[in-house]
């Protein structure tokens, strides 16, 4: 199996993310905007004498809740850096095995930081990253280089278009993967815990970035298989 295969093994399930505001408070906009590639339900409802937040159910199992400035934070806060601590954090935690769809660029920078900070906090086991290019990783080269300086052993693909300074610690693995220029990934196989376990899988189209992340150790573990399958045939 390729990784664009895993990806299209992928279904999302809805949930949803009912949100407790004043009347004067006009975040739900945004939270539409920002989940529309999602499949996350935005409902609203009155917070009363409650502090404003926002509750997030998956078919009236309640899973977690948030306060009101970390969904701003979400909406337009810069993607953390790694090992920072955000509110926030359980919310994109819970939409596991999520599909999403016209992801942006910084959408999935976003997501990004999510797997990497969960790796350098674990800081053991094997981190994959798929830049697409490797002029794109001259960008993360600092993040890379922080998490290649854990017990970590960190790798990266993409398309040698550019001279990159790879930091020690870090294997490039140019082409290894076909279609890797189309193709953007980050799969951490838990360092020995599956419960640590996580991989975004994204196929990059007209419209932006269609796929998934998950926190599911099986499918990390198809992420890892695809992986070391396309290496083995490079």
């Amino acid at each position: 199996m390729s990784l664009r295969e895993v990806v299209e093994t992928v279904r999302g399930r809805e949930k949803t993310l009912t949100v407790y505001t004043a009347p004067e408070t006009d975040v739900v906009p945004e939270l539409r905007e920002y989940f529309a590639s999602q499949n996350v339900a935005i409902e609203e409802a009155d917070a009363g004498s409650d502090p404003e937040h926002a509750v997030l159910s998956d078919d009236g199992e309640y899973l977690t809740a948030v306060g009101i400035d970390a969904l701003r934070s979400l909406t337009h806060g810069s993607p953390r850096s790694v090992g920072e601590d955000v509110a926030y954090g359980r919310l994109l935690s819970h939409l596991d095995r999520t599909t999403f769809t016209s992801y942006s660029h910084w959408q999935m920078l976003q997501a990004s930081r999510e797997i990497e900070d969960r790796a350098w906090r674990t800081g053991e086991g094997r981190l994959f990253a798929g830049f697409q290019r490797l002029s794109n990783f001259a960008e993360e080269r600092r993040t890379y280089e922080r998490l290649a300086g854990t017990d970590l052993a960190v790798h990266v693909y993409g398309l040698p278009d550019a001279t990159a300074d790879v930091p020690d610690g870090v294997t490039f693995h140019g082409a290894a993967v076909p279609d890797v220029a189309s193709l953007w990934f980050v799969v951490f196989d838990g360092g020995g815990d599956p419960q640590q376990a996580c991989a975004l899988l994204a196929e990059e189209r007209d419209d932006g970035f269609f796929g998934f992340w998950t926190y599911d150790d099986e499918l990390v573990d198809d992420a890892l298989d695809a992986l070391g399958a396309a290496r083995r045939s490079a």
